[in-house]
């Protein structure tokens, strides 16, 4: 009897004749979210909102909803340059330096030179990319590692950042328009939207399809997983590599941008938790820390994680240090997810 009893948990494969044993729960749930990586993220995401609704009344208001996006859209937008990086198996350190410092310059450019808002802008677009491409030229050409780098980078353009501002900020009455419309505000029913939060899923979903879609995507997947093997199938792995912080730095400017419409000025004190923020929402969202693995669209899942977690806990009326505290114990988390989801058998 109990040969026989043994035999529940087995399953007949007719092609090869053997007995193989089932797959338990936990296994398929690791080949799932293996395959579907974004699917962890959007049941936290649905979780947390669920729980939230539970703690305030207020937390599905359209004002708050809002208020949500409006909060989250620099960090997102930021995230989503780190993203690329991270898919190569690197990391940048620099994302908030670069953002903060490309708003000065074109802040100053329209206020202390009196540079046209267009122009100025289109100024501050072309130095955060070569900002990127400096990052990407110290990787590729001498070959240090991403983290040395960016933490390099990181300390000079904030020493730069506060050369060029003196330490002061400058509001946005004192610049061209054209430099804070991201913040500008228009109704969808209840519910308010920034011109900077139409920008950043814009940008969302044209990486969406350029990751999924284009050989420079996939280039880009590959190097990650494996940068030799990518080298040897003929892909030009440091032309990769180079394109991607050169790309991140342009992704950033444009973070730069909406962050003046978000602030109304331009202030070169802001900006020390961005890295961190950025880097959250990207494991938040499902990429993997050793690259090769993710998707953006989980980036921005994740940045919305982490803004329904704080505005939530501060709507509960929980203490800003207990919120920094569940944000840290989530990245452990996904991070040991991430460990465990990478071990999938075939």
């Amino acid at each position: 009897m109990s040969s026989i009893s043994g035999t529940t948990d087995a399953v007949v494969s007719f092609g090869e004749g053997t007995l193989r044993p089932s797959r338990s729960a936990s296994a398929r749930l690791q080949r799932l979210l293996h395959q579907r990586p974004i699917l962890g993220p959007i049941a936290v995401l649905l979780l947390a909102i669920a729980v939230f609704s539970l703690v305030s009344d207020r937390f599905l208001a359209a004002a708050n909803l809002g208020l949500v996006l409006a909060q989250v859209t620099v960090i997102a937008t930021l995230a989503l340059g780190q993203t690329l990086v991270i898919l190569t198996a690197g990391i940048d350190l620099s994302v908030g330096a670069i953002a903060v410092f490309t708003s000065i310059l074109m802040a100053n450019a329209s206020h202390g030179l009196g540079v046209p808002g267009p122009v100025a802008l289109l100024v501050g677009l072309v130095l955060g990319t070569l900002m990127g491409a400096v990052n990407g030229l110290l990787v590729t050409r001498l070959k240090l590692p991403p983290f040395i780098v960016t933490l390099g980078t990181l300390s000079i353009f904030f020493s730069l950042n506060a050369v060029v501002s003196r330490s002061e900020t400058i509001r946005g009455t004192d610049m061209s328009p054209v430099l804070t419309w991201t913040g500008t505000t228009f109704p969808i029913g209840d519910f308010r939207i920034t011109y900077g939060s139409i920008i950043m899923l814009a940008l969302f979903g044209v990486f969406v399809y350029v990751l999924s879609s284009t050989a420079w995507g996939k280039h880009v997947y590959a190097t990650g997983d494996d940068i030799e093997a990518a080298r040897l199938a003929g892909i030009r792995t440091n032309r990769v590599l180079l394109s991607v912080y050169v790309v991140a730095g342009l992704v950033y400017a444009v973070g730069a941008w909406i962050l003046m419409g978000r602030l109304g000025s331009a202030s070169p004190n802001v900006g020390v938790e961005y890295n961190l923020d950025s880097i959250t929402a990207v494991v938040l969202g499902g990429t993997s820390l050793f690259g090769g693995r993710g998707l953006v669209a989980g980036t921005l899942v994740g940045a919305l994680i982490v803004g329904v977690f704080r505005n939530g806990l501060q709507l509960g009326g929980v203490d800003v240090v207990w919120q920094g505290l569940a944000i840290g114990v989530l990245v452990l988390i996904a991070v040991a997810i991430d460990q465990w989801i990478r071990k999938v058998r075939a």
